[in-house]
């Protein structure tokens, strides 16, 4: 049977950038997985050289999936920075970038595993992380606990990580309250899915060396108003 571990990623500022490394930096419009992963290697002291880390690698086996309970808007930042290193020797006085961030996003991010200790323990470093959390940028701080309560935050499922993401029960279960105003209506499921149609080059092989491999993902919504049952996926 598989675990599901949940996560809230809220925050005024977020940044989940996967194809830009220079002076124009992009972000997707959820969480990428290499920032989930980095964020729970962060609260459980895995440094960023530990490439072989047992607990890192059982991280990027597991499937994660996102709930958008708000999308937030896109936004930019025009930065400067001193003293950057140039390629071939020496420094430059000044280096120009532009940099995109989502602006009050509100996320749950789902980590599905068959290892049930391995979630525990990231559960309970979340609670006390060793090092800052951060959503994509360590100035982006989460203005929610990143946990939720200990008789919510794992279960066990039979279902699968789509359906349980789509659960009508599940906000009121993780003790979020809908509100129209401050939440999408319908809301974007993105789940890891080898049959997905979206390839996503955000799966890492080397936070040093910033590596990465690709991974499927497969996007569908959940209607939260109407219905018999108060809601359906499609």
């Amino acid at each position: 049977m598989a675990h599901i571990l949940f996560m809230r990623l809220a925050g005024p500022m977020q940044s989940w950038g996967t194809m830009s490394r220079f002076t124009r930096r992009d972000t997707g419009k959820e969480p990428s997985k290499s920032g989930v992963i980095g964020l729970i290697c962060a609260a459980m002291g895995i440094d960023r050289e530990d490439d072989h880390n047992d607990g890192l690698r059982k991280l990027v086996d597991a499937r994660l999936g996102i709930r958008v309970l708000r999308q937030g808007d896109m936004k930019s930042d025009y930065h400067t920075a001193s003293n950057i290193a140039k390629a071939e020797k020496g420094t430059k006085d000044t280096e120009l970038s532009t940099r995109f961030y989502l602006s009050d996003a509100d996320f749950i991010a789902a980590l599905e595993s068959d290892d049930q200790r391995l979630l525990e323990r990231v559960h309970d470093a979340l609670k006390q992380p060793k090092w800052q959390l951060f959503l994509g940028r360590k100035a982006f701080v989460p203005s929610l606990p990143v946990y939720f309560a200990d008789d919510a935050a794992i279960i066990d499922s039979s279902k699968g990580l789509k359906e349980e993401l789509a659960n009508d029960e599940l906000l009121s279960r993780l003790g979020i309250s809908y509100d129209k105003k401050r939440q999408d209506d319908p809301q974007r499921l993105v789940i890891e899915d080898p049959q997905g149609s979206e390839v996503r080059s955000d799966v890492p092989l080397s936070f040093a060396e910033r590596r990465f491999t690709i991974r499927r993902v497969a996007t569908s919504f959940v209607d939260i108003k109407g219905g018999d049952n108060n809601g359906t996926i499609s």
